[in-house]
């Protein structure tokens, strides 16, 4: 007996990554660690996941926690506001499959400081 297929449609998913300190990590002298604001494309949040952590190990970073914000729709049912900018970077992670890192912000002694950068990883 066949199985209906499953359709598998791609997401973009907010995720918050903590990251550690990790030799050639490209985080600034001194921080202690930091965080990723990213949205990345999966057909589940745990793919998008799993596809995160790989390609930040790849980019010699320590990933140490994900928390998932869900999809932009699932954000919107939980009272998110998301601005133009966030959403036309949550349509990129769509139509480029790809993790985007919207905001890295480094910690310093348990202490943050703000340093906003975006940058596209496959």
């Amino acid at each position: 007996m066949d199985k209906p297929k499953k359709k598998s449609r791609q997401q973009a998913y907010t995720l918050l990554v903590q990251v550690g300190r990790k030799e050639d990590d490209g985080l600034p002298k001194g921080a202690t660690g930091g965080a990723l604001m990213i949205y990345a494309s999966g057909v589940d949040e745990a793919e998008a996941v799993r596809e995160t952590v790989a390609i930040l190990k790849q980019a010699d970073l320590a990933p140490l926690d994900v928390t998932g914000y869900g999809t932009l729709e699932e954000r919107e049912a939980q009272g998110h506001e998301i601005d133009d900018d966030e959403r036309g970077l949550m349509q990129r992670a769509l139509d480029e499959n790809s993790v985007i890192v919207a905001q890295l912000t480094p910690f310093y002694n348990g202490e943050e400081a703000v340093d906003s950068s975006e940058d596209t990883l496959h």
